[in-house]
């Protein structure tokens, strides 16, 4: 997680694999971090995943590994 000013909003993503719309909080502790893996932060152009895409890629991951 990134510390960011308090003033951001929540901003509103679409996730992008799936294309659900989720929030982030910018002001404070994000959903994910409370996730029990951990993932690598988006490369350039990309963004966010919404929490099941995120489990499901997790998931794909831990089983390749």
């Amino acid at each position: 997680m990134i510390n960011r000013p308090e003033s951001q909003p929540t901003r509103r993503l679409a996730c992008e694999a799936c294309g659900t719309e989720f929030g982030c909080n910018l002001s404070g502790p994000c959903w994910c971090n409370n996730e029990a893996f951990r993932m690598p932060m988006p490369v350039e152009g990309g963004d966010c995943l919404c929490p099941d895409c995120l489990r499901k890629r997790a998931k794909q991951r831990a089983g390749a590994a």
